[in-house]
């Protein structure tokens, strides 16, 4: 679904989520839909856990909507992976009750690496944070692009 921030309920959060086949990033707004923040990263596991802790999330965050990274190739393309990443959108469509919105996220974990580069973060670390930054990307370009 490609749609305007403005159709999202006000004063609650936006989920940006950065699939990834061992974490997943996930990144929130702001109630006023004005900022972008790392949330959390979770194991994929199992997408039934996945979900399930999405879900927990939304409730818990006053979640109104969800913007999932889409990795396209630098040509635009469907990869291998965006494949994969089509297949838990159906999953994730079926399971959600709020509005689910695809959003290109190429280079967002190469800017997400930068970012945590310039604030100090080692390697190490930087993987630890690595995909819940990609998410925060992800969010910030969706609501830059609805303002």
């Amino acid at each position: 679904m490609v749609g305007r921030i403005e159709f999202i309920e006000k004063y609650k959060r936006i989920m940006a989520i950065d699939f990834g086949t061992k974490r997943i990033g996930i990144a929130l707004s702001d109630p006023l839909h004005l900022f972008a923040k790392p949330f959390t990263t979770l194991s994929n596991t199992s997408i039934p856990e996945v979900i399930a802790a999405l879900k927990v999330i939304i409730t818990e965050q006053q979640v109104a909507a969800i913007v999932l990274g889409i990795p396209y190739s630098l040509e635009g393309e469907i990869t291998a992976k965006t494949e994969e990443v089509f297949i838990f959108r159906t999953t994730l469509a079926e399971a959600m009750d709020i509005p689910l919105y695809e959003w290109n996220e190429s280079l967002s974990t190469v800017e997400a690496n930068n970012n945590l580069k310039k604030m100090g973060y080692g390697w190490k670390e930087a993987r630890e944070h690595i995909d819940a930054m990609a998410a925060c990307m992800i969010l910030k370009s969706f609501m830059e692009s609805n303002i």
